[in-house]
């Protein structure tokens, strides 16, 4: 150990023992949603229960404030110094909550989330919000707690913990001018799109073949099958920890699309997991830096390269050799389905252009729901006016494909939902700073030769971890820090262009 920093290694020696622990847990979490058997649900969520509170208490320790403030005075790099700032921020979020709250939400959102997976294919909503009551409660103290802690609003204080930084002031300005263009531009595409042929493929898909073809498709984009795997789930997610990182996704026989595109969407959060630097990885500066920066991997996976002109032949390609010669995989007609714009009920279901618009519907739902303004019971009527408003869309009555359909509200993640419009932004923005540097960029996608597009991704995004700030990490990337306007212009550009 070195004398210099004694108090920074002891921080360190902590952490490292809390990411063997969280490994654990994840990999736990992970089973339930993938594998466990119905009747291992409430001895899971126990178990759950107990580890976080395990870590909790680990988190918490007193004495990690004092040596936090001993580390602050001590020789320290920069490396070291931005390790120390995660730690500390960590640290203060723990503190903030006690053992019993920690206790309760998991076990709360264990019971709810389980229950979802029922009730939501049984249209169940009164089933539903009975145990989603006691989650909403649950984040609300949650909530309350943490903004007494940070000074920020409740609402904010839940969304500061998947995004930091970020508040519903810059969320509010950024969706309220989506909410100015995206409805024009939709309909314009619609418009557009209506005297086009698309050929529809014909199934049924075989589901074996399906978990080939996305295995294909993951290996053609990275991923490494020696430090992860490919699963079933009713939602689906990328989980575990970067030396093992799990991803599910779901299978049906009519349709192969929602899986693959589902399963390249979770490929772009698991290269950037499997590529977080490993000399960092036990501390807070090796984690990736936030959940909107999670997405805009996951969204430059799914939206800007696997839909990008110059993949989609071999995608074509790929399809016909899974599931035979169809007219419907010609890599015309394949690019036209990709980019059909067509609103409808389903968020991870939604086409690049409509998606947005479901996103700005939930985070108008959540964040007065956190913030007292709203209970559990006036949602459906909410979520009714919101899709109408927006999609055009009348869901009344299905809870099913309405707020059942997905699975943050019953695992407590408020605040989460804004990162997927932020991370598609960001998306843009690397793409358009990728193309400022490599002018042949889409050159070499068309040419099958995809490296250009992960070493820019591993030199600015995946090997820096948490060591900036998020804003900080998108000028040294990009040069500027989260600019809208490429958004707009890409979307612009694939759909009018």
């Amino acid at each position: 150990m070195d004398t210099a920093t004694p108090a920074y290694d002891a921080l360190c020696a902590r952490h490292l023992r809390l990411h063997r622990l969280g490994h654990l847990q994840a990999i736990a979490g992970w089973d339930r949603a993938a594998w466990m058997p119905p009747k291992g649900s409430e001895a899971r969520a126990a178990a759950l229960a107990e580890l976080a509170a395990l870590l909790h208490g680990l988190r918490t320790d007193a004495a990690l404030g004092e040596l936090i403030a001993r580390a602050h005075d001590e020789p320290l790099s920069d490396l070291q110094r931005a390790n120390l700032r995660e730690m500390r921020r960590d640290w203060r979020l723990a503190t903030a909550l006690p053992s019993a709250l920690v206790q309760r939400r998991e076990l709360a959102t264990a019971r709810c989330e389980h229950a979802w997976r029922t009730q939501r294919p049984a249209n169940d909503w009164a089933g539903f919000v009975a145990n989603f009551r006691e989650v909403l409660a649950v984040a609300r103290e949650e909530a309350t707690l943490l903004a007494e802690a940070t000074g920020l609003s409740r609402y904010d204080a839940l969304m500061d913990r998947f995004e930091p930084g970020m508040t519903s002031a810059v969320v509010d300005r950024l969706f309220g001018e989506l909410r100015q263009w995206l409805p024009g531009l939709i309909q314009r595409v619609r418009e557009r799109q209506a005297g086009e042929r698309v050929r529809v493929p014909r199934g049924p898909f075989p589901l074996e073949a399906q978990r080939r073809l996305c295995e294909r498709v993951m290996r053609r984009l990275g991923f490494d099958f020696d430090a992860g795997r490919l699963d079933v789930s009713t939602h689906p997610f990328c989980g575990g920890v970067p030396e093992d990182v799990r991803i599910t996704t779901r299978f049906r026989d009519d349709d192969f699309l929602g899986s693959l595109m589902g399963t390249i969407h979770e490929t772009g959060h698991a290269r950037y997991e499997q590529n977080l630097p490993r000399e960092w990885l036990g501390q807070p500066v090796a984690w990736a830096r936030s959940m909107a920066i999670h997405e805009s991997q996951s969204l430059a996976f799914e939206m800007q390269l696997a839909v990008h002109p110059g993949f989609v032949p071999w995608l074509a390609q790929a399809l016909a050799e899974t599931f035979g010669a169809q007219d419907a995989f010609a890599p015309d007609n394949l690019q036209r389905l990709l980019t059909r714009v067509e609103p409808g009920r389903i968020r991870v279901d939604a086409d690049e252009l409509t998606y947005p618009a479901h996103v700005i519907v939930r985070y108008e739902i959540e964040r007065p729901l956190i913030e007292g303004e709203i209970e559990a019971d006036d949602i459906p009527a909410l979520w009714d006016a919101k899709m109408a408003e927006l999609l055009g869309i009348d869901t009344r009555g299905d809870f099913r494909d309405g707020p059942l359909q997905d699975v943050h509200w019953p695992e407590g993640l408020f605040g989460y939902f804004p990162c997927y419009t932020l991370g598609a932004m960001y998306a843009a923005q690397w793409f358009a700073a990728m193309r400022r540097e490599r002018p042949d960029l889409d050159a070499r996608i068309a040419a099958g030769d995809l490296q250009p597009v992960f070493d820019w991704l591993q030199r600015h995004v995946w090997s820096q971890a948490s060591f900036w700030p998020t804003d900080e990490l998108a000028r040294r990337a990009s040069g500027e820090a989260l600019n809208p306007a490429h958004y707009r212009a890409h979307l612009e550009a694939r759909y009018l262009g």
